[in-house]
């Protein structure tokens, strides 16, 4: 099955290995990926403090690029999940600002039908559409013997997905154990990494990662995922 596929600034840059674990992982589970043509940067967190249409309409410029005939779009950035996700929920619930990010949209002959396409995290597609046989299936080598601690921040299971618990997700736990691992009970699982906070006060960014990486210290863990 083909998706469409927003990459996003980080993986075309600092997190560029994961954009390549990203299309290597399509490639060995038989799902094809098809980059959107000509997107733009999400705009991450920062458009939103200082006007919400200019915000909204940069990312559903993004959606109105995707073809008609692709009905999801996976973006394995969770801040670009997260954005994108957030938009199109936005334009379905009011019409109003649906109006006015397409009339933004139609300066540049663009239009987007609000649910036309599906925001999907990489994590959600591979449980629910994968899934544990098919994985297991094309796995090349055990993680048995590791202790992994899993580890899916603030974005990714809220507010907007709802396919896993958001205080204490679990898909991504068992999708370890599908492959042998050792899951260990990570209590700060989906708690925030400091993400932008870095630009506000670096102090408190690094405290939040540091009690991510003493939590696992103190579980034993191998690897934090």
């Amino acid at each position: 099955m083909k998706h469409a596929y927003y990459p996003g600034c980080s993986l075309e840059s600092g997190s560029a290995a994961y954009d390549l674990s990203v299309r290597a992982v399509a490639e060995a589970l038989d799902f094809e990926l098809e980059e959107i043509d000509d997107w733009n940067c999400c705009g991450a967190t920062e458009y939103f403090t200082q006007d919400e249409l200019v915000a909204t309409s940069v990312i559903a410029r993004n959606l109105a690029l995707i073809r008609p005939d692709l009905k999801n779009v996976v973006a394995p950035c969770a801040a670009c999940f997260r954005n994108l996700k957030k938009t199109d929920a936005l334009m379905q619930e009011h019409p109003e600002m649906n109006a006015k990010i397409n009339e933004s949209l139609g300066a540049g002959g663009l239009h987007y039908d609000a649910g036309r396409v599906r925001v999907r995290h990489l994590l959600e597609l591979l449980y629910t559409e994968v899934g544990e046989e098919q994985i297991k299936a094309k796995a090349v080598q055990s993680l048995k013997g590791l202790r992994v601690a899993p580890y899916y921040g603030c974005q990714i299971v809220r507010p907007f997905d709802g396919f896993d618990n958001p205080e204490y997700p679990m898909k991504m736990d068992e999708m370890f154990t599908w492959l042998g691992a050792e899951v260990v009970d990570y209590p700060v699982k989906a708690h925030c990494c400091g993400g932008h906070m870095t630009q506000i006060t670096e102090a408190a960014a690094f405290e939040l990662i540091r009690r991510l990486l003493q939590s696992a210290v103190d579980y034993h863990a191998d690897v934090v995922l």
